[in-house]
């Protein structure tokens, strides 16, 4: 099963990397994408040791693998929280290249302040209707796909 998503992901145009542990909401994002007719391969990943340790299979220089073209994170996950996993990709002399939108419940102006000392690209709160969320996905997308200039 590796090879075979392996052997998919070499085949994508674009890959979004997710970071989310919330199953209806990992759902709820799969649909918004598939309503806009994205053919984008999205990756799920559920807390932040899953992201560095799915980002470190990325980087072995065998896998084949390109890293994705932005990560969409949420930061109240367990065992490593978003903040925690941004910090620690932030860090990172490879993956820090890698554009991050925290894509979250939080709206609170520290919240926001922290994240983007931490490194975050972009700050995005969640929104309440389907509606909303497939105008904020496609607008996301978007700009990191099509409008902004990234290494």
């Amino acid at each position: 099963m590796l090879l075979l998503f392996f052997s998919f992901m070499t085949m994508q145009n674009h890959f979004i990397l997710v970071a989310e542990d919330d199953s209806d909401d990992r759902l709820l994002l799969q649909a918004a994408f598939e309503e806009k007719g994205y053919d984008d391969k999205l990756e799920f990943v559920q807390d932040g040791v899953e992201l560095i340790n799915f980002l470190n299979i990325i980087g072995d220089d065998n896998s084949g693998i390109s890293y994705p073209n932005f990560i969409l994170l949420d930061l109240n996950m367990p065992k490593k929280d978003g903040r925690e996993a941004l910090k620690e990709i932030k860090q990172h002399p490879v993956f820090k290249k890698i554009p991050i939108v925290v894509f979250t419940t939080t709206k609170n102006e520290s919240e926001i302040r922290c994240c983007y000392e931490l490194g975050a690209n972009t700050y995005v709160v969640k929104p309440v209707s389907h509606e909303g969320l497939t105008r904020v996905i496609q607008d996301i997308r978007s700009y990191w796909l099509n409008a902004a200039a990234v290494p």
